[in-house]
């Protein structure tokens, strides 16, 4: 009776094991479901680490009770190697040879920060980026004027250009690119926004004797505001009762599914921006994507590109700050011709509810 039961047992949580690698699998590649046609999956991807730690108790499990089982969740991680790679690359860091250039990018919360917890957040940041020394350094929400930041950062880099990427309710959205290279003209890339203050813009640089094709990202805003953001945290606490969590949930999925949808359009814009002005040019992606490693935008974008962090950085790279929402929503992006190194986000700055991306660009001779 006990041996049947434990064989009973056995082949439940098999069965279980089965099922969390097949729902890890599709979610891992539902960044290809397109949230214009599918809204509701376009959030699938979110829940992908969930899936990826329960494998990982499965597999502690049955080294623990049935090592033979083991071939269970290490087939589920082999098969889903895209995926976990996308998401939480493992590897040893390489150091940058001579000759890369490097670049920062950088979402600055508009050099507001976080309020009263910082005493003197534009200084703070404006410290770091100009300590780092970056060839390339691509503020997102480059907003502030009255410290007359422009003047400032015009006495480290050669050359400094700010695009308006939206207008509305008094709030001006700019992207800056601070460079030592020569900016040759920019021109936004016309896509639909509902916030009116999100984008893409693109920047023509001369690098040596070629042109790069720089653009800077700030995609769509996730549409929940600061009650959105509280009652997410108490439904994940289990603080909220049943049918309010339920209610509430729905709505936030409606939510994030609209905005899905939005930079879903806006990823397909920058794309067919790049296929037809970055055949002949070395093209740099970067910025505030306002989506995960697993999503639609991200993989369009990074069609015919390479993944900075996937290929040059380690573990899971968390460069959004917020309690109950880290995640990886800045990225950098570069063309076949550039080889990435030592991508990585830098936790010990702070002042913003972004970290900052840092990534060294070895860009390929030509003849």
């Amino acid at each position: 009776m006990i041996k049947k039961l434990k064989k009973l047992t056995l082949q439940i949580f098999a069965g279980a094991n089965f099922a969390v690698v097949l729902l890890m699998l599709f979610v891992g590649f539902s960044d290809r479901i397109d949230p214009e046609q599918y809204p509701l999956l376009a959030c699938l991807g979110l829940t992908f680490p969930f899936f990826l730690v329960a494998n990982f108790l499965f597999l502690g499990f049955w080294m623990l009770f049935h090592w033979r089982k083991v071939w269970i969740p290490i087939a589920g991680f082999l098969l889903a190697y895209v995926p976990i790679n996308i998401y939480m690359p493992v590897r040893m860091m390489e150091e940058p040879p001579e000759g890369t250039l490097k670049l920062i990018s950088f979402n600055v919360c508009g050099f507001g920060g976080k309020g009263a917890k910082v005493k003197d957040t534009f200084g703070n940041i404006f410290s770091y980026l100009t300590d780092h020394q970056p060839d390339i350094l691509c503020i997102v929400e480059d907003n502030d004027t009255w410290r007359h930041s422009d003047t400032l950062f015009a006495k480290h880099f050669a050359y400094n250009e700010k695009v308006s990427i939206g207008n509305k309710h008094g709030w001006n959205n700019h992207i800056g690119i601070h460079s030592r290279f020569p900016i040759l003209k920019s021109e936004y890339i016309p896509a639909e926004t509902v916030t009116g203050v999100n984008g893409a813009i693109a920047f023509y640089m001369k690098h040596d004797n070629d042109t790069l094709l720089l653009i800077g990202c700030h995609l769509e805003n996730v549409h929940l505001n600061r009650i959105d953001r509280a009652q997410y945290k108490e439904i994940l606490k289990g603080d909220m009762k049943g049918d309010t969590a339920k209610a509430e949930s729905r709505d936030m999925i409606s939510k994030l599914s609209g905005a899905f949808v939005i930079r879903a359009k806006q990823a397909k814009a920058v794309h067919q921006y790049i296929k037809e002005h970055g055949r002949d040019k070395s093209v740099i992606v970067c910025g505030d994507f306002n989506d995960s490693p697993i999503s639609f935008s991200r993989h369009t974008i990074a069609q015919g590109m390479r993944d900075c962090f996937s290929e040059s950085g380690c573990g899971l790279g968390l460069s959004y700050n917020q309690k109950g929402f880290n995640f990886r929503i800045d990225h950098i992006l570069c063309s076949p011709d550039i080889t990435p190194y030592h991508c990585y986000i830098d936790s010990k700055m702070a002042e913003s509810d972004h970290y900052p991306v840092i990534c060294w660009l070895k860009m390929r001779e030509k003849p």
